[in-house]
């Protein structure tokens, strides 16, 4: 850690086995756990919380106040949890008094010049690729996956094990375990091969299947869908995680491809 080049706030909390590489700055009110490495040219500001082994390219900033004018100076945090990779020229804002903390969870990779606004929650195992571009108060939950170049517009929610294609506008919220392209964004599939991967059975792909038949191939509106779902589909984790996440959309869910789902 005793690297003269670095400037290190006397009051940051840095684990003793932390590696800070030269012209790193890190100010007061900074935690940074076990065995994590921090490289050359690193910003990270006040309020930031930096769980254990965790990898930080050349460039990133990290807990900068937010690009909000409503932030008047409160005090807030960004915490980041154990074994993420912050790739080359990150950028992850600290939260304003809406939460108070922005949130990027555990084996995350945070490609290339990604932007994380204030109040956002990034859940566990996410993948954002280069450039993608979240807006504030924006929740992505475990496992999903935001292909490089995409915008991700405020307060809209990503479901868990979901693909958004590269270059996606991200208007509307995307349920859990689908694939997302076209613009505009729209239901292109269940990500299957993901879910594969993850250990998911035949059935239960199956059974997700069938939800999102009803959801987008029937011309129903949503209501008459949920509707049909709950009376026709046996109640299982995958099903009631699907159900939950349309009855909690504020933004509304995105349309099917090729005709727009009901409203």
């Amino acid at each position: 850690m005793n690297q003269p080049l670095a400037y290190v706030h006397p009051q940051a909390k840095v684990a003793k086995n932390v590696v800070i590489e030269p012209f790193v700055n890190i100010e007061k009110n900074v935690e940074i756990g076990e065995g994590t490495w921090i490289g050359s040219n690193v910003t990270i500001m006040e309020g930031a919380r930096i769980g254990k082994n965790c990898k930080i390219f050349p460039g990133a900033v990290v807990s900068a106040i937010p690009q909000d004018l409503k932030f008047n100076g409160e005090e807030t945090i960004v915490k980041i949890g154990d074994n993420t990779t912050v790739r080359e020229f990150v950028t992850i804002n600290r939260g304003t008094r809406a939460s108070y903390e922005t949130i990027v969870g555990n084996n995350c990779l945070l490609m290339a010049y990604v932007h994380i606004a204030h109040d956002c929650v990034v859940g566990n195992n996410v993948i954002l690729a280069n450039a993608a571009t979240l807006a504030g108060h924006i929740t992505i939950d475990d496992y999903a996956i935001v292909g490089g170049l995409s915008a991700v517009h405020q307060f809209c929610k990503i479901g868990a094990h979901t693909m958004i294609s590269g270059g996606s506008l991200v208007r509307k919220d995307v349920p859990p375990y689908t694939k997302a392209a076209r613009e505009p964004l729209s239901y292109v599939g269940i990500n299957s091969i993901g879910l594969r991967r993850r250990g998911f059975t035949s059935d239960q792909i199956n059974l997700i299947q069938n939800v999102y038949r009803i959801i987008y191939l029937k011309g129903l509106n949503v209501s008459q869908a949920v509707n049909l779902i709950e009376a026709d589909v046996p109640a299982t984790p995958e099903r009631d995680e699907i159900l939950r996440f349309i009855d909690n959309s504020s933004r509304g869910i995105m349309k099917g491809l090729g005709k727009n789902i009901k409203e």
